[in-house]
């Protein structure tokens, strides 16, 4: 074979092999882009639109409330989540989080309207919340700190000892301690308490 034969075949070789890697470039630069949105497109608001809570906001604690239009605890609950998030608006950002898929935007709707709910809305369809905050029942919450860190889950307060066994009043405030320990940039007295309430199906 002559030199110049041997020359081409090297550079063609070398070519094709940086041809190669570049294309692997840009195909794992391209998934990557294409990943979080996918990831995003099962967490939506009510329009229908894909929504990350722990982007949305900086700067505040970011309190997910987790609850369901049928469960009788997460509606006892409703007049107290809401004066929470009047309570700490400076330092907490509250969204209402419905993990079950089956309930419908409209239905959703309805739920806030009868209970005077004006808190930002999301849709879990594929329980990435849910997962992320640790949650297994409704009414539970997850909350996140400055960092995006989960700091507290579980319940709200201690109110109910079991379903359909309340206390005339709470004796421990978890959530709105731990809005207050994380505003702060401390960790929570507790980092989790069990609620009580209905369970989230389908979890795995």
């Amino acid at each position: 074979m002559s030199r110049h034969a041997r020359n081409f075949l090297w550079t063609d070789s070398h070519i094709f092999r940086a041809l190669s890697s570049l294309r692997r470039t840009l195909a794992v630069v391209l998934l990557c882009s294409i990943l979080p949105i996918a990831a995003g497109q099962r967490i939506l608001d009510l329009r229908g639109s894909p929504q990350d809570p722990l982007k949305e906001t900086r700067g505040k604690v970011d309190v997910l409330v987790f609850v369901r239009t049928d469960c009788p605890i997460s509606n006892r609950y409703a007049p107290l989540i809401q004066e929470l998030s009047v309570k700490y608006k400076r330092e907490a950002t509250f969204w209402l989080v419905f993990p079950d898929k089956n309930e419908s935007a409209e239905q959703i709707r309805n739920y806030e309207q009868e209970y005077g709910y004006k808190l930002p809305t999301l849709r879990d369809l594929d329980h990435a919340l849910v997962k992320k905050s640790k949650v297994k029942v409704t009414p539970e919450v997850g909350v996140f700190d400055l960092k995006r860190e989960l700091v507290y889950h579980g319940r709200i307060d201690n109110l109910y000892r079991d379903f359909g066994k309340a206390r005339r009043t709470a004796t421990t405030h978890e959530l709105a301690d731990a809005i207050e320990a994380a505003s702060r940039g401390v960790a929570p007295p507790t980092a989790g308490a069990e609620g009580v309430g209905c369970f989230i199906s389908d979890l795995k």
